[in-house]
């Protein structure tokens, strides 16, 4: 149950995103900084959670730093995507994180199945296949591609740091850190870009800005990161391969933004591949 409010707080995300008006890196800040203001009472508040934090030892603090550095560069590569190309692409591309999972995981010694090789070639194909389509749609498209490719990459280093952190922290503790790091890296990246954090927002980005931390970042990021403990990296991201319909969906009721239509196989392909790789994960 957990897993499927996470997915579906998550698959809002992208539509959101691309409808709101304020600058990428900024909402990329704001929705990291707002989660982190709303998970500040619960650590002062409560003794253990307290506790917890004031005994964190120094490699949980900087494996949850560095998590929260993975996923401002996650957001900050993402998002922006969000603008140069269609939304089902872009979080189509986001979402091949277990493939760069398996591969890293491989440069660290695991040896992951045949099948799991065969889905990462299917996926990457399906990759090619989408990025050669938005090519003949406008350059700026393929650059969101390339952002979006970079956020998946991204996405799997801070699945992967989560998920060993997550074995002996709680997911409260994990995430204010994790949050905090990521909002503290993110605002001196928005000041360089010279992106307003506030002025000339009207009341109703404010309101999506504030719907976007409490259905994606707390409801959707918070919850993948307490069932990875007890689901597993693999689990969780066979979940996430819904994100990509999900959001297409809502993209095309919400915002009436369709892909081209030669986009849809390089899609199915995508999340093909994607499924094979989990399920060799699984049997392996």
């Amino acid at each position: 149950m957990l897993l499927t409010v996470a997915v579906a707080g998550i698959s809002i995300s992208g539509p959101l995103i691309a409808a709101t008006a304020a600058p990428a890196l900024a909402i990329a800040f704001w929705r990291n900084a707002l989660a982190v203001a709303g998970l500040a009472p619960v650590m002062l508040l409560r003794r253990r959670a307290r506790a917890e934090l004031a005994g964190t030892d120094r490699r949980t603090l900087l494996l949850s730093l560095a998590a929260g550095a993975a996923l401002a560069a996650h957001f900050g590569l993402w998002l922006p995507s969000l603008h140069l190309t269609s939304v089902a692409s872009s979080v189509a591309l986001a979402t091949t994180t277990p493939i760069w999972a398996t591969l890293l995981l491989r440069l660290l010694g695991h040896r992951p199945p045949a099948s799991v090789w065969l889905g990462s070639v299917v996926a990457f194909a399906g990759v090619l296949l989408l990025t050669g389509v938005d090519l003949t749609v406008s350059a700026e498209a393929l650059a969101g591609d390339a952002l979006a490719l970079g956020g998946g990459v991204a996405g799997a280093v801070y699945v992967l740091i989560g998920a060993e952190v997550r074995r002996t922290t709680s997911t409260t503790g994990y995430t204010f850190l994790c949050y905090g790091a990521a909002a503290a890296l993110l605002l001196p990246v928005c000041a360089l870009a010279g992106d307003s954090l506030g002025a000339g927002y009207s009341g109703e980005t404010w309101l999506k800005l504030l719907a976007l931390t409490v259905a994606s970042q707390l409801l959707g990021h918070s919850l993948l990161n307490r069932v990875v403990r007890g689901l597993g990296p693999s689990v969780t991201s066979t979940a996430l391969l819904l994100e990509t319909p999900g959001a297409a969906l809502i993209a095309a009721i919400w915002l009436g933004q369709s892909p081209p239509a030669a986009a849809y196989p390089a899609l199915a392909v995508i999340l093909l591949g994607l499924a094979l790789v989990i399920r060799g994960e699984r049997t392996a």
